[in-house]
């Protein structure tokens, strides 16, 4: 049967367009302030779920809620289950974008907005692939579901609530990374690290009042700031040499007797620090010769020798690579100071398949506990890997290189997609090689031309994967 699937699209064009723009303006970042029983994660994510789950309603698909944690569109007859997972949650847009992150405007070929291409734009593609594959009345003896997930981009809650009540897929694939294909993901532990009880009576020319910086653990922080008191006069003059000398973004202001310094950087995914500017970092790097508080000494220091340009953890011994999944990575997503309550540090470490996180725990605990701090928070996702000749893989190197002629290698990544909630599962797509990678940055955006080329791969793989 011979199926031009990127015509097929080509007919649907417009609407998968305008049905993207519509969908990615729904603000859908985690809202703990309008959280309840029916929406867990925010007002904001539960709307982007019934968008969806309405739509799929809509076009005679098999839809649930599951208690608004996830939902699932179904399609398909058979005891076998495939799955597409998506994620419809998105990263704080941050600062500094063009046009506003959630208005989906549409500049040189190009769809602008939070989620564009982490994951609701995506999620589109694959939602049309699918129904592409409805609307052809092709011929299934499986049942394909793409499951919805709510809380990716934080704590996976999402999906293990969805696992508890729903079945399993055999197989399936996240359209959430790179093509061609990605079979292995590197492990994620994060940490928080937290300041014990430090004494502050020694006398000290200056006072850290406040240090903040750093949204998500697996964001690099584009924006520091500072609340300093004292004799601060010498720090005003030496901050100005130093932004200029390593070209930042900074400025202070004098309130009475508080000094506050403000440093802007480049955000990046965690999974990639050296992507970004860490504006935590830079602050902590300029702060930390100075003569400060007991607490503040100790938060800085430390900061300063273990996590200041140190994107492999050399400092604390921890750095490894392997041929499958590259070099382990640490991200310093969060660093926080309050006089009152002492400093903690969020890291978020990506680590190779073969890699032992136990000696990288042990490491890193001796060498905080010198300065104070212990390891108060923690939690692991282990690395994942499919072997490459899986019936998965095979079938979906097929249709990547008959879409697009190339070579479907197989690719290793540091990121985490829902691909490793399954047994058997992938990471395929939307990022076409050479493309740069901009997920997690202000001015995100998506190729309509790779949204549309995207729609075609998912929609011959979901066939291939279900007739």
């Amino acid at each position: 049967m011979e199926i031009n699937w990127l015509q097929e699209v080509s007919k649907r064009k417009d609407e998968i367009i305008q049905e993207t723009q519509r969908f990615l303006r729904i603000d859908s970042v985690l809202d703990e302030k309008t959280k309840d029983h029916q929406a867990p994660f925010g007002k904001g994510i539960q709307e982007a779920l019934d968008f969806l789950l309405d739509k799929g309603s809509e076009d005679g698909f098999t839809i649930k809620n599951v208690d608004g944690y996830a939902g699932h569109i179904e399609y398909g007859n058979g005891e076998e289950l495939v799955g597409v997972l998506c994620h419809i949650d998105v990263v704080p847009p941050g600062d500094n974008w063009t046009s506003d992150p959630f208005s989906a405007e549409i500049r040189d070929g190009k769809i602008y907005a939070r989620g564009a291409l982490d994951d609701k734009g995506p999620t589109m593609a694959a939602y049309y692939a699918l129904k592409i594959v409805k609307e052809l009345g092709l011929p299934v003896n499986k049942r394909l579901r793409i499951i919805i997930g709510t809380d990716e981009e934080s704590n996976w809650q999402c999906v293990e609530h969805y696992f508890k009540h729903e079945e399993m897929p055999a197989m399936g694939f996240a359209p959430d990374a790179d093509f061609p294909i990605i079979y292995a993901e590197k492990g994620i532990f994060d940490c928080k690290l937290k300041q014990e009880n430090v004494d502050d009576s020694k006398i000290s020319l200056l006072t850290l009042v406040n240090f903040s910086s750093g949204r998500r653990l697996n964001m690099v922080p584009d924006y520091a700031e500072a609340q300093i008191e004292g004799n601060f006069e010498a720090l005003v003059e030496a901050f100005n040499d130093f932004i200029t000398k390593h070209q930042l973004s900074g400025s202070y202001e004098i309130h009475q007797h508080t000094l506050n310094l403000k440093i802007k950087g480049i955000s990046a995914h965690g999974m990639e620090p050296k992507n970004g500017v860490n504006a935590g970092t830079k602050l902590v790097e300029f702060l930390h010769t100075f003569d400060f508080n007991q607490g503040a000494k100790n938060f800085l220091t430390f900061a300063n020798q273990y996590l200041v340009e140190d994107s492999r953890g050399h400092s604390f011994g921890i750095q490894y690579a392997d041929d499958i999944t590259g070099d382990l990575t640490v991200n310093v997503g969060i660093l926080s100071y309050e006089k009152e309550k002492g400093g903690s540090f969020g890291l978020n470490i990506r680590y190779p398949v073969t890699h032992e996180i136990e000696k990288t725990i042990q490491a890193i605990n001796e060498k905080a506990n010198e300065y104070g701090f212990t390891i108060s928070e923690q939690s692991d996702s282990k690395p994942h890997h499919v072997d490459s000749n899986h019936e998965l893989v095979r079938t979906l190197q097929k249709v990547y290189t008959e879409q697009t002629g190339e070579e479907a290698t197989l690719l290793s990544i540091g990121g985490g997609t829902y691909a490793r909630s399954l047994k058997a599962g992938v990471a395929f797509g939307p990022l076409f090689p050479g493309r740069p990678d901009i997920a997690h940055q202000k001015d995100e955006y998506i190729e309509i031309e790779d949204l549309l080329k995207a729609t075609a791969i998912y929609a011959q793989a979901i066939f291939e994967l279900v007739k």
